[in-house]
């Protein structure tokens, strides 16, 4: 195993598809539907690598990733910001709430999990 994701995404055809693409590249995803279940199974898994809808119910992608950064053992885990929100700045807010990258939503399945890898060698 490549090692553990923690996936928060709301759409559970989203979730599917990317658990799926980076399961069959040996990763384990761990996954949660809203950012309070994030943040507590961010807690409880430790994980390698976070990959962050913005577009969540309750408490935005934005707010989750600055909790997330608060949180000590997670010091140097990639937080990626996997999105829909495509329109100019929205990427610079991404980065300036806590997120090491971003990936525009819809995923291409042909490279999504290139881009994931490319972000977990550039943290290793």
């Amino acid at each position: 195993m490549k090692g553990k994701i923690l996936l928060i995404e709301d759409n559970e055809q989203n979730a599917y598809l990317v658990s799926y693409l980076l399961g069959a590249r040996d990763w384990q995803v761990v996954a949660a539907s809203d950012g309070r279940s994030g943040l507590d199974l961010a807690d409880a898994e430790n994980p390698d690598m976070i990959l962050l809808d913005i577009q969540l119910p309750g408490m935005d992608g934005y707010e989750v990733a600055r909790k997330l950064r608060e949180k000590n053992h997670l010091d140097g885990t990639p937080i990626i910001a996997v999105t829909s929100y495509a329109m100019p700045g929205d990427r610079e807010n991404c980065l300036a709430a806590g997120c090491t990258g971003y990936i525009e939503k819809p995923i291409d399945p042909a490279t999504f999990a290139e881009q994931v890898e490319r972000y977990a060698r550039n943290a290793e």
